[in-house]
């Protein structure tokens, strides 16, 4: 693994966070919390500016569905009707560029019908794959513009941050087109650990970071470059910020329109659980994948209606827990009407989807069934929930018998020390 700072250690920077936006007057105006403004995102900034400032360069633009203008065009194709701009490829993440693959997969690479450009397949490509592909585009700028939703192991932030090594690597510009965090600004979570950095966590970060993909690439550039070859130095790097956005809101209250950034994440409610329930990919309950509700549907056979009982009768803040019953049409327990619960949110910004998941881990591992996924390929680290939470302490805890308070109490020193470290890249206030 590349060589990192140490998160815990925080301290030094402040000194890196200033060269990497440009002024106001370079980008957009200073963004803030709204006061009758309509919230704007970056890509609506740029386009509303004739894409100025990609003039003149070799444009390549790392997307998906979610890279839209408000009037739902996409910024590809807004791009590619300004002849004077120079698109020389698009570059797909896991998804695809047009978002049809499931979970784990991609597109292949293909041309698209619509502006003829090339579509290349990036899901999975590292660092040194991506330049490979930067370079045979030709592009000296690269654009990332995708809804992100807040959390560690949603995998297009990992992405972005190995284009922006690549980048930095083939000396191309890095342009990020900023959108809103729909979970907003609440920091929450264990933190990623060395040993347990995968394709859900590449680097030492907080499970729910509070940032934007914005203010994650200058985190990203401030804190967690590889140190080896180019001496360490950063990326250039320059990000496009949300007007009109309050950090402390969710999707619900931005008035932008929803567009799903996979095929399990339909509504921004999916969005809001997810930095929790994502929890049940690492156990043998079905996490509500092939239902209409992905996310907020858990439950499996060997649940009963006493597990919802026992989550109300925890009054966490702002949700109720419904007995619900699925069957699946894919994924775990296909076919086979699975009990449990459907999570209905209250009051969104009130929610704590990591203590309300680990409340709902809990109650489960009561029953005799329960069991955690197991990845038979990888006999280091064989628990997905490690991986998913950044080390084996959240599955020893909840094992040994713990309580959601004593779990979740275990890691309030490393959210503070990520919110401390995170401080100088923060855009909005």
């Amino acid at each position: 693994m590349p060589s990192r700072r140490s998160l815990l250690a925080g301290g030094a920077a402040a000194a890196l966070a200033a060269p990497l936006l440009p002024a106001p007057s370079a980008t957009a105006a200073a963004p803030g919390r709204p006061d009758g403004r309509d919230v704007v995102p970056g890509a609506d900034v740029a386009a509303a500016r004739g894409w100025s400032m990609l003039r003149g360069r070799k444009v390549g633009v790392i997307s998906n569905p979610t890279g839209v203008l408000r009037d739902t065009g996409h910024i590809v194709d807004s791009m590619a009707a300004h002849s004077e701009l120079e698109i020389v490829g698009v570059f797909g993440p896991e998804h695809g560029f047009r978002g049809s693959a499931q979970a784990g997969g991609s597109e292949p690479e293909f041309t698209d019908p619509r502006t003829g450009l090339t579509v290349y397949d990036a899901y999975g490509a590292g660092a040194a794959k991506l330049a490979e592909l930067f370079t045979r585009a030709g592009a000296d700028t690269i654009v990332f513009d995708i809804q992100d939703v807040g959390v560690r192991f949603y995998t297009y932030i990992w992405t972005m941050y190995s284009a922006m090594v690549a980048a930095r690597s083939t000396g191309a510009r890095f342009v990020v087109l900023d959108r809103p965090n729909p979970i907003g600004r609440r920091a929450d979570g264990p933190l990623m650990t060395e040993e347990f950095t995968s394709g859900v966590g590449a680097e030492v970060i907080i499970q729910q970071h509070g940032m934007t993909v914005g203010e994650l690439a200058r985190y990203f550039n401030g804190e967690l470059m590889p140190k080896e070859g180019e001496g360490g130095k950063q990326s250039e790097l320059e990000v496009v910020p949300v007007r009109g956005w309050d950090p402390y809101s969710t999707a619900h209250g931005n008035g932008l329109p929803w567009v799903p950034p996979s095929p399990n994440m339909p509504t921004a409610d999916t969005a809001v659980v997810y930095a929790g329930t994502g929890y049940f990919e690492g156990t043998n309950l079905s996490e509500g994948r092939g239902t209409t509700r992905p996310f907020e549907f858990v439950g499996a056979p060997y649940l009963d209606h006493r597990y919802s009982d026992r989550l109300d009768a925890r009054e966490l803040p702002g949700v109720r827990f419904r007995e619900g019953y699925f069957a699946p049409t894919f994924g775990k327990h296909t076919g086979t009407t699975c009990a449990g619960v459907q999570i209905h949110l209250t009051d969104p910004r009130r929610y704590e989807p990591i203590p309300t998941a680990v409340a709902m881990l809990v109650e489960a591992r009561r029953y005799p069934g329960f069991a955690w996924r197991q990845d038979s390929w990888d006999t280091r680290r064989p628990f997905w929930i490690d991986k998913l939470s950044g080390s084996p302490r959240l599955r020893e805890m909840i094992d040994a018998g713990k309580d959601a308070d004593e779990v979740v109490a275990a890691w309030r020193e490393e959210v503070r020390a990520f919110e401390r470290t995170r401080r100088a890249y923060l855009l909005y206030r």
